[in-house]
């Protein structure tokens, strides 16, 4: 496993393991498999449902906490409901900490919210805090209010909708981009694409083994999200194999500048 380090020191693997619209139940079993298979990054989300499950399957996976890295994000619209929030997440997780804690999105009264989240953080109840879906002038805002620079901005971001800007609007800020729904939930005949299925051909691997790497020689963290064991062994496979300057170029004229889900 590779790993991208935040602006605060913490190490962060490149590869995580995706639980969105993942039942409690579904997600005891499939994060269990997740970590037999190697992986050690498990994204949730208070508004996912299911952190009971991803915490039951940390737990029982007899694997020490500190070689783990969990990311949840609050669903809340103040400050008193996020702290709150916080401390339901860390004991539904079975943990005193997570080791990234994000907005979900920039909705409410984020001031306050995010003043929940550094509380968190200098309490030792996250190792790192950031946001997600946070574009433009929503994510100036923050910096501009912000005491602790958020480490992570976590975006919808693959072959389709490349966010170059936000990634340099990240970096020059201090801030990883890392990529939601980076195999764009196979929308727009992502694993059928010719291109990407001519370069998986010249490296045997698969399309999605392409995005992947093409998001992670980028340096953006990805999240994949399957329920196959196939493939998702193949998605934590993209360390063996570099897009040549040519192949990475030849992705990135695949740029629609277009969310594949219209939410933000």
């Amino acid at each position: 496993m590779e790993y991208a380090t935040l602006n605060n020191g913490v190490k962060m693997p490149l590869v995580g393991y995706g639980t969105y619209r993942t039942s409690n139940r579904d997600a005891a079993r499939l994060v269990s498999e997740a970590l037999i298979l190697g992986y050690r990054h498990v994204d949730t989300a208070q508004c996912y449902g299911n952190e009971c499950g991803v915490g039951e399957a940390i737990a029982e996976s007899g694997i020490p906490r500190d070689e783990l890295f969990v990311t949840t994000k609050t669903w809340t619209s103040g400050y008193a409901d996020t702290a709150r929030s916080i401390d339901a997440s860390l004991r539904d997780l079975q943990s005193d900490y997570v080791d990234l804690l994000l907005v979900h999105e920039p909705s409410g009264d984020v001031g306050g919210i995010w003043r929940a989240l550094e509380e968190a953080y200098r309490a030792g109840k996250a190792r790192a805090i950031g946001v997600s879906n946070f574009l433009g002038r929503d994510f100036a805002l923050l910096l501009e209010a912000a005491d602790v620079i958020p480490a992570v901005d976590q975006l919808e971001c693959h072959v389709y909708r490349q966010q170059r800007e936000m990634q340099q609007a990240c970096s020059q800020a201090g801030v990883l981009m890392t990529s939601w729904s980076p195999l764009a939930a196979g929308r727009n005949g992502f694993f059928t694409d010719p291109v990407l299925a001519g370069i998986a051909r010249s490296h045997g691997v698969s399309a999605a083994q392409v995005g992947l790497r093409w998001l992670v020689q980028r340096g953006i963290p990805v999240i994949p999200k399957s329920a196959d064991t196939q493939r998702m062994r193949e998605n934590l496979d993209v360390f063996g194999f570099e897009l040549t300057s040519a192949e990475m170029a030849a992705i990135s004229g695949l740029d629609t500048n277009k969310s594949q889900f219209g939410w933000w």
